[in-house]
């Protein structure tokens, strides 16, 4: 039992806590991880509930035609995370599961901490089945999935007050998938009494605690769950009940739609994706808290010792990163030097390709997902390789898994892969087998220019570019997400194709990365080295000190924690 009590707990199906545990896949458990990471810099009375993942994510193997295949990433929570003793149980297919935590602990730069509870099943009072619910991130089926968005949902509500957490003042759903957690409040507060004996009162009692982020600006990324599975994993009872919170449209549980019935304050997570979610759900009042990065996490060696010595208190108070316009450009290019060193002798070792330090460096590193368009660079090749041969040269490095059942994805990795074996003449492309926070950070920091190609308007936000910023390199990216903030044309990076106002146009975006990377960035990475260093100070000073987790957190802490919303 723990006794001190925290006010606001963050329920995430993933949540990045350290390189080397697999309880995350990507960006959602990335920003999770961040926000907690905050939380305990600036002493905020927080907690994080999870999955304990024992099989983590995935390993991804990639042959040399850029196959994709895959194996568990298996870990042992008794060796690295505190186990505690209060032990839950959550109604499963009308059987008691029993649910354990195991603690992490995040220290702040102060010395506040942030408990975060990997919630396990793996006990032997429950069936084998049932010991494998909190193994796989994201794995399995629909029936495994629902089931394990029970136990993060309704196993979180139930442990935290056994755990001594029991003054919770808001429940933070980051996406959908603990939803449930809505359900898991209302049988708190009723106490035993049928959930069909629920008031107005009661639904707004609950409603009062609750706050949701979405991420997915499209429909198909929502959860959804058929009503026969649902009947029959959470009983005829609490479908029932979830069937008059229009939770339930044409015959489905969606998370998404649970989410938003039971929340009192709704966000999106950048101001262009709070604009694209009330058009999806016209009837809910959703604001925008735009995301941002743990500058701490995400600063390389070299740029942190250099803001260190400029502007120490950066690291209490990133605000301060805007001083870094005051940094002169050939400390900004040397500290960029030593961090592209790093990454060249990484990937040296991880891949065998030795890059040249001195050619431009092209990053693009996320999901491998059909949406985001990781190939669209390579879509005219007689272009791209007129243009490394005519305006200077070019070497490209990517990194990203597809989802084990994404056959659009690992199509995508395979185009990468022949698109670099046709240009290996003229442009060096590497492709970094099983991604992740490892290696990250040097991708960040080491590249020259961080492409991003999403398909609009399906980044809600990225992150990736943000950490980028950070560590003075600028963005080249399509307007979406958070780049339609972020974006100054020539002074934090470039925009490829119009702003996100306009239809979209593959045709267009493409012709204006051809003709950005040939009349502006390689002549002046080349030709006008102190112009290029300005743009990377003025990511740093612009971007970073303001794409950050302290920013964001204090806007939840204003807008979503503390004050009740206003519709």
């Amino acid at each position: 039992m723990t006794t001190d009590c925290s006010s606001v707990a963050y329920f995430s199906m993933e949540i990045a806590l350290d390189p080397a545990l697999p309880t995350y896949s990507g960006g959602l458990g990335v920003l999770a991880g961040d926000m907690l990471r905050a939380a305990a810099d600036l002493g905020v009375s927080m907690v994080g509930i999870a999955l304990v993942q024992r099989k983590g994510y995935f390993d991804q193997h990639l042959d040399d035609l850029g196959n994709q295949s895959e194996s568990p990433t298996a870990w042992e929570p008794e060796k690295v995370v505190e186990p505690m003793l209060p032990v839950v149980t959550v109604r499963i297919e009308g059987r008691d599961v029993r649910v354990r935590a195991w603690r992490f602990l995040i220290k702040g730069l102060g010395g506040h901490v942030v408990p975060v509870y990997l919630l396990d099943t793996a006990l032997p009072e429950n069936s084998p089945w049932e010991q494998k619910l909190t193994d796989s991130l994201y794995g399995g089926d629909a029936h495994y999935r629902l089931c394990q968005e029970m136990v993060l949902g309704l196993g979180g509500v139930a442990i935290l007050p056994e755990l001594g957490h029991s003054l919770i003042s808001s429940y933070h759903m980051n996406e959908g998938h603990s939803a449930l957690l809505t359900l898991g409040l209302l049988e708190e507060r009723l106490e035993g009494r049928a959930l069909s004996s629920a008031t107005e009162e009661d639904i707004h009692a609950i409603r009062a605690k609750c706050v949701f982020t979405t991420h997915t600006p499209v429909p198909a990324g929502q959860d959804q769950f058929p009503h026969d599975l649902v009947s029959r994993v959470l009983g005829e009872e609490r479908t029932a009940a979830l069937e008059v919170t229009g939770a339930c449209p044409a015959g489905s549980l969606n998370m998404t739609y649970l989410a938003l019935f039971g929340s009192r304050y709704i966000n999106g997570v950048a101001m262009q994706h709070g604009e694209v979610s009330r058009g999806m759900f016209p009837n809910y009042p959703i604001r925008a808290i735009t995301n941002g990065v743990h500058a701490v996490t995400w600063m390389s060696p070299a740029f942190g010792d250099l803001f260190d010595r400029h502007i120490p208190e950066w690291r209490h108070d990133n605000l301060y990163l805007r001083y870094a316009i005051g940094i002169g450009t050939s400390e900004i290019r040397e500290a960029h030097v030593q961090a592209k060193r790093r990454m060249v002798a990484e990937l040296k070792q991880r891949t065998g390709v030795q890059l040249d330090e001195k050619v431009l460096t092209i990053g693009f590193a996320r999901r491998a997902a059909t949406y985001k368009r990781a190939d669209l660079i390579f879509r005219n090749l007689d272009r791209l390789r007129w243009i490394a041969t005519h305006c200077g040269p070019i070497q490209i490095v990517f990194g990203g898994k597809a989802h084990p059942s994404d056959v659009g994805g690992k199509d995508l990795i395979r185009r990468i892969f022949e698109s670099a074996a046709a240009l290996k003449d003229v442009i060096k492309v590497v492709y970094i087998e099983n991604y992740d926070w490892r290696v990250a950070p040097l991708l960040y920091a080491g590249a020259d220019l961080w492409l991003n190609t999403p398909q609009r308007p399906q980044e809600a936000s990225g992150t990736s570019g943000m950490k980028a910023a950070l560590n003075g390199v600028p963005s080249f990216s399509v307007m979406d997400g958070w780049w339609v903030e972020g974006c100054l044309e020539g002074i934090t990076g470039w925009a490829i194709g119009h702003g996100p106002e306009s239809p979209d146009d593959e045709v267009f975006e493409i012709a204006a990365l051809y003709d950005k990377l040939e009349m502006i960035i390689l002549p002046m990475f080349y030709g006008r080295p102190t112009a290029y260093a300005e743009v990377m100070r003025s990511a740093i000073a612009i971007n970073g000190s303001f794409f950050n987790t302290q920013r964001m957190l204090s806007q939840y802490l204003a807008n979503a924690y503390f004050r009740p919303a206003v519709a």
